[in-house]
């Protein structure tokens, strides 16, 4: 498998943490500038295939996806969904993918409380597997839900849960402003303190 080449304008990108984190958590990140090299079918192959190994509630793998590559009508409609803040990079994106999730459990007919929370997993395994051979992806929520569903002929008991561009990376002059100047910034979290706390309970 082909290691991750990151170029040195996009260093700025890799996570400084303060504990040792995995490197493909360390390098992926939310990219809007992407160039012309195509996602060749073998790699969506792959990616999908580490989606499908994400934990799920009771094994239901909730997860479903509908995808387009570039130069296809399909790619040019799910595009056309996206809001104003989306379009103008995610129509470079090599691949437009439809995130999506069955409401209610297989074997009972009830509803899935946690299928939201097991597509964010598979998603995040699809974005990892994407980022190990240098492929970055952008997960949006910033479509109109109308159009997208519309578009996509969803059945009552799927739900579309976001978009998710996936490309190579190029640079970010390519974008405009002010894309480019996000694309530029160093990522950054809340410290553990905010968010960790110990309870050690009586």
């Amino acid at each position: 498998m082909r290691e991750t080449t990151i170029s040195e304008e996009q260093q700025v990108k890799v996570a400084a943490t303060d504990n040792p984190v995995h490197k493909l958590i360390l390098e992926r990140w939310s990219a809007r500038s992407f160039s012309d090299r195509p996602i060749e079918q073998p790699e969506i192959d792959t990616i999908f295939e580490a989606a499908s190994w994400a934990p799920s509630s009771m094994n239901e793998q909730p997860w479903m996806y509908i995808y387009a590559t570039k130069g296809t009508p399909t790619f040019d409609k799910m595009a056309e969904t996206l809001m104003p803040g989306n379009q103008p990079w995610a129509k470079n994106a090599s691949v437009l993918i439809a995130s999506l999730a069955r409401k209610n459990h297989a074997n009972n007919g009830m509803a899935n409380k946690y299928n939201w929370y097991d597509v964010g997993s598979a998603n995040q395994n699809l974005l990892l597997q994407a980022a190990s051979v240098g492929i970055l992806g952008h997960v949006m929520g910033g479509f109109h839900r109308d159009k997208a569903e519309a578009l996509l002929q969803l059945p009552d008991e799927i739900e579309l849960v976001c978009l998710i561009a996936l490309g190579y990376p190029a640079p970010a002059d390519d974008l405009e402003e002010p894309f480019r100047s996000r694309e530029l910034t160093p990522r950054n979290r809340n410290p553990l303190s905010a968010f960790v706390f110990q309870n050690n309970l009586k």
